[in-house]
């Protein structure tokens, strides 16, 4: 029987009169990658900061591996890495303290530190700017940090709110590559947003669409092609069940401004 790492049901969450989440149903089984499409204010980044603690649900329930968000929250942030929209870096360290200090936080056992972050490093790519400062990294190689930093203590699930946001093509698709070697690794479920058609097509197993704070549809990529069209892509699948096109794009400085930037419009 497959293991479903994430359950939610009827998740809700209000602000005020505002529905932001409105009862929503997703199974994202082990293993998987698990994508959340949707225009600009469909719920997709309150979803994540629900399913990771961070936001109460106004009602509903969800669990990740088996344990309720809201009444257990402790051992889920035990069993979850998350990576959010803006920069977790600390650009006046190097990429090796910022592991430090992620290790630290996630209360990994002194003796395995060394190990796991020599092996996030060599694993991301990373080894030769350890002693750089991040300041001085890439778009791509802090993207590639930050991951490395969610996956240090082998998350049963790791949560990814726009992963490539910002970065080049080559960029892009390095971070393609070590999530899908995570998962290969570790078997890593991975639940990511994202507004690029091509990431989630390339990506995810299962997409679900959000539009307005509800799921209009989720299935596999290929399956929800063919409902729309011979030649669909999820471009055309988007703008069929969202009812709307799709809208959204260095230095540290760069994409620091970047996500601040795609957080302040929603």
């Amino acid at each position: 029987m497959m293991q479903s790492d994430v359950v939610t049901s009827a998740l809700t969450r209000r602000f005020r009169s505002l529905v932001a989440v409105d009862h929503i149903d997703l199974t994202v089984e082990h293993g998987s990658i698990f994508g959340l499409l949707g225009p600009n204010g469909a719920g997709k980044s309150t979803t994540l900061k629900m399913l990771t603690t961070l936001l109460a649900p106004s009602s509903g329930s969800a669990s990740i591996g088996g344990f309720d968000v809201v009444r257990e929250p402790g051992a889920v942030r035990r069993r979850i890495g998350y990576v959010p929209q803006l920069l977790s870096a600390d650009g006046g360290l190097t990429g090796y303290e910022n592991l430090v200090l992620s290790a630290k936080l996630y209360g990994l056992p002194r003796r395995e530190r060394q190990t796991r972050i020599a092996d996030a490093l060599s694993f991301m790519g990373l080894e030769p700017a350890a002693d750089d400062l991040v300041s001085a990294y890439s778009g791509g190689m802090i993207r590639r940090l930050e991951v490395a930093q969610a996956l240090l203590h082998r998350p049963l699930v790791l949560f990814l709110d726009e992963p490539t946001i910002g970065l080049d093509p080559i960029a892009r698709r390095a971070v393609w590559e070590r999530l899908r070697e995570s998962r290969r690794q570790f078997a890593t479920t991975i639940l990511m947003t994202t507004h690029d058609m091509e990431e989630a097509d390339d990506l995810c197993d299962t997409v679900a669409i959000l539009h307005q704070g509800r799921v209009a549809v989720q299935g596999a990529p290929a399956d929800l092609k063919r409902q729309v069209g011979p030649a669909a892509t999820l471009d055309d699948v988007f703008v069929h069940f969202a009812g709307a096109a799709i809208a959204e794009g260095g230095s540290y400085r760069d994409i620091r401004s970047t996500r601040r930037t795609v957080k302040r419009l929603g």
